[in-house]
């Protein structure tokens, strides 16, 4: 039978050194999670991982973006994400082309969960420039599309002619797409 002074001679053993799960670990989980849906699962697993790693990058911007995302707590989130970028220290440029697009791919998403679109769109091109190839960031763009020009360049894109003009190319252009789906 174990006793308390067994369990307390342990502690300070390699054994229970090696049971701490490191940092890496709890970002493959919250990732695998993420990967299948699953954003309240993979912030728990965050949350955990911030009480054991407060100053570790790539866990305070995923925390930052799933707290956005999850309890809508917008400016927190964006404290965090910010945060993450000022406790990031590397010299490697490998590591800083691994870890720079992560931190703007979740910065940038909790800004498009506050609504504030063009900072997300912002920190998604400062994400490419460190990794252009990067799918996440690339996903986020394409999902966002990109604004055509104007149908009249000359006048500005807010005058009412552009807007009317946009709007009827707009319908007429969808309406003479092909239809997706079922055939009925």
């Amino acid at each position: 039978m174990k006793t308390d002074d067994d369990e307390r001679s342990k502690e300070g053993s390699p054994e229970a050194a090696s049971s701490v799960t490191p940092p890496a670990e709890y970002v493959k989980k919250a990732r695998a999670y993420l990967r299948n849906g699953q954003r309240r699962q993979a912030y728990g697993v965050l949350l955990e991982a911030c009480t054991l790693y407060p100053d570790h990058p790539v866990i305070l911007s995923y925390c930052g973006w799933l707290q956005a995302v999850i309890d809508k707590k917008y400016k927190s989130g964006i404290f965090a994400c910010r945060k993450a970028f000022v406790v990031f220290k590397s010299t490697n440029s490998h590591t800083m082309g691994v870890v720079y697009p992560i931190l703007y791919l979740n910065l940038g998403r909790t800004f498009l969960a506050a609504g504030m679109k063009k900072e997300a769109v912002e920190n998604f091109n400062k994400g490419l420039k460190h990794d252009r190839y990067h799918s996440e960031l690339k996903k986020e763009m394409q999902l966002l599309g990109t604004r055509g020009k104007p149908p009249v360049p000359f006048l500005s894109r807010s005058n009412p002619l552009n807007k009317y003009i946009g709007k009827m190319l707009n319908t007429t252009s969808r309406s003479s797409r092909p239809k997706l789906g079922r055939n009925t």
